[in-house]
């Protein structure tokens, strides 16, 4: 017979590893079936001994988010009436989207982020993330919410769902892609290490040209760096095209000079027009310098006319001038008829009185 003791020892410990959720733990989640678990072990235990129960479950924690107005939410939410953004479908719900301003003008941004994976047959099926001001439906779901997650455990946990998922098919979509984003939302140095390792010539083709864009998006001068590094040295034309993207949206100073020296210096004639292409993004006048300088000096015709719709995407009072200057000087006549057909569609008045002046004189 078990002594009493032994009982109430047992009851003290199951209460205080499995309790009601503290209001605001788990964010907004509503409609679910909510305990709570204090992570005694690694996260990868303890989330397989959550799979080992059977049946499916999400199972949510807290990580510390990298700076700035970021809000995580859905693409497709529940309208609700009297509230300007509806829920989250968290079985059913489309994929996140993500924002750099807070449509809510929060006074103070979310410094931390939610990671909620769907287990189910002994495996992680879903993974999704959001910020704790985002409302989420979780349609009457068990939820097992953990404490105490530590950050660098989380990211060592996200990169073995990243490294161990196949190259295509849905846990490829559903769990390996959105692991590799919530990877790169953690605010710790163990993230950089991680996409760096991402990176990695060995690593698949896919891998190293996804990491790129959250490299330029979320990893400040360390991703400015490593892109720099990867879009010099990279093999494929295919990861160095991403990698023009992810310094595009990058906010480092250096980003831009790697940005330049690509469109300038690459091999690939496709990654110097797609580095052009995003220049004319980036205005200022170290990239109007590279693109004139492009479609001057650059040896293929192809990226001579990159160059000239980069210049239309400029802001006009820069980019209208320059076309007309090409259109007018140029020695090349594709590039001359591509400048034409970009001012045509302009439809500035120097572009018309341009047209004007060709065709009376």
């Amino acid at each position: 017979m078990i002594p009493q003791w032994a009982v109430r020892a047992a009851a003290a410990l199951s209460a205080a590893t499995l309790v009601a959720a503290p209001a605001g733990a788990q964010g907004r989640i509503s409609n679910a079936k909510t305990e709570t678990r204090v992570v005694t072990q690694s996260l990868e235990r303890e989330i397989q001994s959550v799979a080992a129960r059977g049946g499916a479950t999400w199972v949510g924690y807290r990580a510390p988010m990298v700076a700035g107005p970021r809000q995580m939410c859905c693409y497709d939410t529940i309208s609700s009436a009297g509230s300007c953004c509806g829920q989250c479908r968290l079985e059913g719900g489309g994929g996140v989207s993500m924002s750099q301003t807070d449509s809510r003008v929060s006074l103070e941004p979310p410094t931390e982020f939610l990671v909620l994976a769907r287990v189910e047959s002994g495996a992680v099926m879903r993974l999704r993330t959001f910020t704790p001001d985002c409302d989420i439906d979780a349609a009457g779901m068990p939820l097992v919410w953990l404490n105490d997650v530590k950050p660098d455990d989380s990211v060592a946990w996200l990169t073995t769902l990243v490294t161990s998922a196949p190259e295509t098919g849905e846990t490829h979509e559903r769990v390996a892609k959105p692991a590799l984003a919530a990877i790169a939302m953690h605010n710790v140095p163990a993230a950089d290490r991680a996409l760096e390792s991402f990176a990695a010539p060995n690593r698949a083709e896919w891998l190293r040209a996804d990491t790129t864009f959250w490299l330029g998006n979320s990893r400040g001068e360390a991703g400015a760096r490593l892109l720099t590094r990867i879009i010099t040295q990279d093999p494929s034309e295919k990861v160095r095209d991403k990698a023009a993207f992810g310094l595009s949206v990058s906010k480092q100073p250096s980003a831009l000079k790697a940005l330049i020296d690509a469109a300038r210096g690459d091999s690939s004639t496709r990654v110097r027009g797609q580095a052009l292409f995003w220049l004319a993004h980036k205005a200022g006048q170290q990239a109007v310098a590279a693109i004139s300088g492009a479609i001057d000096n650059d040896p293929e015709t192809e990226v001579k006319k990159k160059a000239v719709f980069a210049l239309s995407q400029l802001p006009k009072d820069e980019g209208v001038p320059m076309l007309i200057q090409v259109a007018r000087t140029n020695r090349n006549p594709e590039v001359r008829k591509q400048a034409m057909f970009w001012l045509g569609q302009s439809k500035d008045p120097r572009a018309v009185k341009f047209f004007e002046d060709i065709l009376t004189k």
